[in-house]
């Protein structure tokens, strides 16, 4: 093999590489152009009655607002709770909360025979309000239980897309 041939094909192997970098990044950018919208990612506590209002009154108008209200040491509330947490982590563009029904205002609606409860809200309204939700669950449930149920009442988003990598180990993008 000659010089020019060697370089000529050293080339092209860098040329495919620039193009596989551009081509992520075109992604990326079209991706990070298309999610619009608020990102949560997390489940926050809410203190009071006057933040459960401002997080479901004051969210963009697509935001969907998850709201469990909960309070230690009643069943399924402990596992509703890692629940949520991980599905936030799913679902960046869903608001996932907590409020213990004590710290409401509201405290005498919520007794423990209700907890616990999920309200989903958007644009300021309710969409769904599941009372006892864990009985809808077996004994021990997990993410995968809650976002199936929630998923039946088409209340969660389709999926974020996975991040693309910077990687060289991945598949090429075509």
């Amino acid at each position: 093999m000659s010089m020019q041939e060697y370089e000529l094909i050293h080339a092209t192997q860098e040329d495919e590489s620039c193009l596989q970098q551009y081509r992520k990044r075109c992604m990326q950018d079209m991706h990070q152009r298309l999610s619009f919208g608020p990102k949560f990612g997390f489940l926050c506590e809410l203190q009071n009655g006057e933040q459960f209002l401002e997080a479901v009154e004051k969210e963009h108008k697509t935001t969907t607002v998850i709201v469990h209200i909960y309070e230690d040491g009643v069943k399924g509330c402990e596992a509703l709770n890692s629940s949520l947490t991980c599905l936030a982590a799913e679902y960046p563009t869903v608001k996932f909360c907590k409020i213990k029904a004590s710290s409401t205002g509201a405290g005498d609606r919520f007794s423990s025979e209700v907890l616990p409860s999920l309200l989903v809200y958007k644009a300021g309204e309710l969409l769904s309000n599941f009372i006892s939700v864990s009985e809808q669950f077996n004994e021990e449930f997990f993410a995968v239980d809650v976002e199936a149920f929630l998923n039946e009442y088409g209340l969660l988003p389709e999926r974020e897309l996975p991040a693309l990598g910077n990687g060289t180990d991945e598949p090429d993008v075509e």
